[in-house]
């Protein structure tokens, strides 16, 4: 992440909204760019890999299709360019031949059942989702290990972040570390918050042109719920859980054919769009991590609310409602965290929905400190709340979940519209407090499926 001049790490709307594969970013995403970091770094002569998981990727890793992704990411497959399809293939060849072929060409010998190893009761120093691997050959022993910390970021064994030394240098001119700095800045400059972030983008990535990477984003998650409208049937992983969006897409449209008077339709539809992002990340296909995977479906829900039923609604507020969004979400990450494994499910569901508060209240012309009082109301009504996936699926309760936050975030932001700005609790404030809930929260309820529904609750 570029420092900005007060040296601040500057963290930016590309930053934290990645096309990746289901299900799960800090389990999946991050996993697959680290084996295939470690892949493109080996030396000739490699014959044999191993791969270790640790603490929650050990716990819930296979639920999360971490095993898979590693296998993936050895050959050089990254996550927003791989098709869902072509991974099946890899995969299937991998299992039957126990061997798989790395960037270079080279081809090696890993047997998944034998090489990729669970340590569920260990952690590595720096992270709870940790992994290592190991590859020897002809000269010494090669071993490196990664943390996945969530939303797709990877740091190194050393703590630092993976993809640093291809960032640009330069400073940002609107640096901040919280959110009462963000409005401060923003106070005093004139701006917007959406149009900080842009101007601090635009230095910080000079060569990158930001309206066309939001359209991506956007077409992305578009995409992404068009997919999840169309299937049908079962997700895998043995809980029998069926996907819901299609079927309750011939209802609403039924209803919308019948002229139904109900004062409540939209919410419908806000459910229906987060159940679609959230069906089709478990079912392992494309989606935005916004900010992570588990919580990928309720700003897309979010957005397709306001570009359905605000009038006036644009491409404009589109770019407007991520600018704003992407900063609420990277106060959230730089000062706690965006990761299950850490923080709960108030780090991932509790983060977007805060962040889709701030960026539709933002789209809808509300002032800085709206946006920042809808993002705190977002946020606040998510504290406390654990990640107990049942199965170590992101499944149950992990779908519903997005479509409960969609809604709950599109009245954070109309509560704070109703005001003017002022309330009494603010969203550093409860950054803090998710922070403190976060560390003080049983290990059990952070994405370990310890705890919580996931032994509440019969898997199978």
């Amino acid at each position: 992440m570029t420092e900005s001049a007060g040296g601040t790490p500057w963290i930016g709307p590309l930053d934290l909204f990645r096309i990746g594969l289901g299900p799960s970013s800090s389990h999946t995403v991050g996993p697959m760019v680290a084996a295939a970091d470690f892949a493109a770094r080996l030396p000739a002569g490699i014959e044999r890999i191993s791969a270790h998981l640790y603490g929650s990727l050990a716990l819930t890793g296979r639920g999360h299709a971490t095993d898979t992704a590693l296998l993936l990411g050895l050959t050089g497959a990254q996550p927003d360019t791989l098709d869902p399809d072509d991974a099946a293939v890899i995969l299937a060849t991998i299992q039957r031949r126990r061997r798989l072929t790395l960037p270079s060409g080279e081809e090696v010998l890993l047997d998944p059942a034998a090489d990729i190893v669970f340590h569920p009761r260990e952690t590595l120093p720096l992270h709870s989702n940790g992994l290592s691997f190991t590859a020897t050959g002809r000269g010494d022993p090669v071993g490196r290990a990664y943390y996945s910390i969530g939303g797709g970021f990877v740091l190194d064994e050393a703590g630092g972040p993976l993809d640093a030394a291809a960032r640009a240098e330069a400073p940002v001119p609107h640096p901040f570390g919280d959110a009462a700095e963000l409005l401060r800045r923003a106070e005093d400059a004139g701006l917007t918050i959406a149009e900080l972030v842009r101007r601090n983008e635009s230095v910080a990535h000079p060569g990158r042109d930001l309206s066309a990477g939001l359209a991506r984003i956007w077409s992305a998650m578009r995409a992404c719920v068009a997919r999840g409208l169309a299937g049908e049937g079962e997700l895998p992983g043995g809980l029998r859980v069926r996907r819901r969006a299609a079927a309750l897409l011939r209802r609403l449209e039924v209803q919308g054919a019948a002229n139904d008077p109900d004062l409540l339709g939209a919410m419908d539809w806000v459910n229906l769009w987060a159940l679609a992002v959230n069906e089709e990340n478990a079912a392992g296909g494309r989606v935005v991590t916004a900010p992570t995977n588990g919580a990928a479906g309720i700003i897309p829900a979010v957005l397709h609310y306001y570009d359905r039923f605000v009038p006036g609604a644009s491409p404009a507020g589109v770019e407007t409602f991520l600018l704003a969004a992407s900063a609420i979400g990277a106060i959230i990450k730089r000062n706690a965290s965006i990761s299950g494994a850490e923080m709960g499910c108030q780090g991932e569901v509790g983060s977007a929905c805060a962040m889709a508060a701030g960026g539709l209240a933002a789209a809808l012309g509300g002032s800085n400190a709206q946006v920042e009082n809808a993002a705190e109301i977002g946020l606040e009504h998510n504290l406390g709340l654990t990640c107990d996936p049942v199965g170590g699926l992101v499944q149950v309760p992990c779908i519903e979940r997005n479509a409960i936050a969609a809604v709950k975030a599109i009245n954070a932001c109309r509560l704070a519209l109703h005001g003017d700005g002022t309330h009494r609790v603010s969203l550093d404030q409860a950054v803090a407090t998710m922070r403190q809930t976060g560390r003080d929260m049983s290990y059990k309820y952070k994405e370990t499926s310890l705890g919580g529904l996931a032994v509440n609750v019969v898997a199978c």
